[in-house]
């Protein structure tokens, strides 16, 4: 669901590009402290042959419009009020990575705040859409994290 409350199937998201995502469960601190991070590898792939978004698990549009503040005006935000998002792609821990292909399948995904991990995604995003690959970690960045479940 777009913050201005229109409910969209995946497969819309995906007509014309893959899909970069980063899901966040906005009732815990962790995922206010990769705001930041998770903005700029957003943003490096958003000339690319990619859709990117936020995915705010948990809450309804304006909650996830609350969370996300100006950010929301910057990247695609999208509320997941019944987690549907994540259960489909199987995750299991929030925050999340994902990469989604334009069929609707995994091009790669990582769970935590693991840098390696999302560093592997991002690459393999760069990869399939002929795109440079941002810095993980790169300075400022939080210490890695194990995350927290994605359904509780």
């Amino acid at each position: 669901m777009t913050l201005g409350g229109t409910s969209r199937p995946l497969s819309e998201l995906l007509t014309t590009f893959h899909l970069a995502a980063v899901v966040l469960d906005p009732f815990t601190h962790e995922s206010s402290w990769l705001l930041d991070t998770a903005r700029r590898i957003l943003t490096a792939f958003s000339e690319a042959d990619v859709r990117v978004a936020f995915v705010l698990s948990g809450t309804d549009a304006e909650g996830a419009g609350s969370f996300m503040g100006p950010l929301a005006d910057e990247i695609l935000s999208l509320a997941d009020p019944d987690r549907s998002f994540a259960r489909s792609l199987g995750l299991t821990t929030l925050p999340a990575f994902v990469g989604v292909r334009q069929d609707g399948s995994m091009i790669a995904s990582a769970e935590g705040w693991n840098p390696e991990a999302w560093r592997t995604v991002a690459s393999d995003l760069a990869e399939l859409t002929a795109w440079t690959r941002p810095e993980i970690p790169a300075p400022g960045d939080p210490a890695p994290y194990q995350g927290t479940p994605a359904f509780s």
